[in-house]
């Protein structure tokens, strides 16, 4: 921490922002990040992890509460209240797991075992703490509780409403087999946070990258099924002969070369919207003498800003017809399964302004967006509604900081304390920097978002 981290606040919020950095630590941060890690919360059970930071939160004087959805899932959300002059400012993050850590459902798609990463057990090694989840989401949403908590400890006179969010189902995931609900991924405890009335003015994501992202991609998911003709291995030499397998298989090679056709096309702002065909889905494995009469390739495809889900699904459709006039006689359908949209806030929004002028105070240089981004995440929920919002995180940890190999599991599963306190910092400095102000400071741009 250094005092050109303070550069750009007047001298009241300098004080205010350094009053609540004192109450920061690391023993605190390796303290929460280790409570998270430690109750599991796969997509569609969270409801104890909620519980559990809920009751944290209170136990340092805020108001919070757990929001349940159902008997399995629920947010949580705590308030400092302001004197109701400021505009309301929402910290989120979510709090599911992509993966489950149970070996019944994780293996062998994550691997041939479960690491100790990808279990809900937390490891600490010096500055580092691995466990699941542990920096994507559970490290950044332990960076939201402690601003929160600190912000609280300092007594702050706050003219508008902190709110600290965590949100259920924030993966990219329908739900896991067992689920009472179809919708327990895709940002549905974010949209059931908003529909129950905890709405802000402006809102600040915390997730991985240390930049601040006024932009994102959506996502479209198709499903592809290619027909063939049922027939027995035995008598291949004598009927017609048409494995929909085989065929499925010419239509994954088109599309790997498509997606990056795709992506050059649709980069733009700090976007690069990928695309992957994620499973498949075909034929009775019981029965190996057959083959089936159809095989379904499920696609994630991303979109950015800039496209709508509908143009999305004409353009991944015409490039499955030009394979089928490539490949005579492939019998191929497309069904649009799922669509979020991209979304941006725009870069005069007073949210951006304060958390890329906080991000240059910590770095003693002009803002630097990472670009080429594909990940999408709640943001899209709270801009979609109209709140403006943008991402801040934390940057993946690198090998030469680990006593292991980093790869994308152990990245989402690996967190630096070090990097948790200064995220920290700065979700306080923008905080501080948005609720102690009037709504007559930003009273043009509030009257816009309302229009």
């Amino acid at each position: 921490m250094s005092a050109q981290e303070l550069d750009g606040l007047d001298e009241r919020r300098r004080a205010w922002t350094e009053e609540a950095w004192g109450h920061v630590t690391a023993e605190r941060l390796r303290e929460l990040i280790v409570g998270l890690v430690g109750v599991a919360s796969p997509t569609g059970d969270e409801r104890s992890l909620a519980e559990h930071i809920a009751a944290s939160l209170a136990g340092v004087g805020l108001h919070a509460t757990a929001q349940p959805i159902d008997d399995r899932q629920a947010n949580a959300w705590a308030r400092l209240e302001g004197d109701g002059t400021g505009p309301d400012l929402m910290l989120y993050a979510p709090i599911d797991t992509l993966t489950v850590g149970e070996e019944s459902e994780d293996v062998p798609w994550i691997g041939p075992q479960l690491r100790e990463d990808m279990q809900p057990r937390a490891t600490v090694y010096d500055d580092l703490v691995t466990g699941l989840g542990a920096s994507n989401p559970k490290g950044h949403a332990a960076c939201v509780m402690m601003a929160a908590e600190a912000i609280a400890l300092a007594g702050i006179p706050l003219t508008g409403d902190l709110v600290a969010a965590f949100g259920a189902g924030g993966m990219p995931t329908n739900a896991r087999p067992g689920s009472a609900r179809a919708n327990t991924g895709q940002g549905v405890g974010c949209s059931f946070l908003l529909e129950q009335g905890v709405w802000t003015d402006y809102a600040v994501i915390a997730k991985p990258g240390w930049t601040v992202s006024w932009d994102e991609v959506g996502l479209a998911w198709f499903e592809v099924t290619v027909h063939g003709t049922h027939t027995y291995v035995g008598s291949r030499h004598r009927l017609p002969y048409d494995n929909a397998i085989a065929r499925a298989g010419d239509v994954v090679r088109h599309l790997e070369e498509w997606f990056v056709e795709y992506a050059e096309r649709h980069t733009d702002g700090t976007v690069a919207p990928q695309g992957i065909v994620s499973s498949v889905r075909g034929g009775w494995p019981r029965m190996a003498a057959v083959t089936p009469a159809a095989c379904t390739l499920r696609v994630d495809l991303r979109i950015s800003p800039d496209t709508t889900p509908m143009q999305a699904k004409r353009e991944f459709a015409a490039a499955v017809k030009e394979l089928k006039r490539k490949l005579p006689g492939l019998d191929a359908t497309v069904e649009m399964i799922l669509a979020i949209p991209g979304t941006a806030t725009s870069r005069e929004s007073w949210i951006y302004r304060s958390a890329a002028g906080a991000w240059e105070a910590f770095e003693g240089r002009p803002h630097e967006p990472i670009r080429g981004n594909s990940g999408a995440t709640d943001a899209n929920i709270l801009r979609g509604r109209g709140i403006p919002t943008v991402r801040v995180g934390m940057p993946k940890v690198s090998g030469e900081q680990a006593p292991f190999d980093i790869d994308f599991t152990r990245g989402m599963n690996t967190v630096s304390v070090r990097e948790m306190e200064r995220l920290t910092r700065h979700l306080i400095r923008t905080a501080v920097d948005t609720v102690t102000r009037s709504r007559e400071d930003l009273e043009p741009e509030l009257e816009g978002a309302r229009a």
